[in-house]
């Protein structure tokens, strides 16, 4: 994650779970909003988490020796990037056309989150060790 752009740092959420994704992205997206966390299930991927209501979908990024690319199930090869900015970037701007992913518009930057008052509903934290962990409550 050190070697990414400020948009993937800035939006990206560490390990935290679908149900946390999606409360943030209800609480504080809209249609189009999008975050990176890490995956649940496969070690060293991600999950690229867009809100498209009344839905969040969750797309697995993963990293082989030739890129990054949208896991698909479908044995269709998919468009390699060489980092996950330009990935999320050319699915932004509709440049990659080798799959439909819902529309990304904004990304859910972390940053500015830290400036909203929560309240006792919604809390996002993330301590830096080595198990890098975050967490919604």
């Amino acid at each position: 994650m050190e070697r990414e752009g400020m948009l993937v740092r800035s939006m990206y959420y560490g390990r935290i779970g679908y149900e946390a994704t999606e409360r943030l992205l209800e609480r504080f997206g809209h249609d189009g909003s999008f975050l990176l966390r890490d995956s649940e299930t496969v070690q060293g991927a991600y999950c690229l988490c867009v809100r498209k209501a009344p839905l969040v979908h969750t797309y697995r990024l993963v990293c082989s020796s030739d890129g990054w690319c949208l896991q698909q199930d479908s044995g269709v090869r998919l468009q390699r990037f060489r980092t996950l900015e330009t990935l999320i970037e050319s699915y932004r701007t509709g440049a990659a056309s080798d799959i439909s992913i819902a529309p990304l518009t904004e990304p859910l930057d972390k940053t500015q989150l830290q400036y909203i008052s929560f309240g006792q509903e919604c809390l996002y934290m993330e301590t830096c060790s080595s198990s890098s962990s975050s967490s919604v409550l």
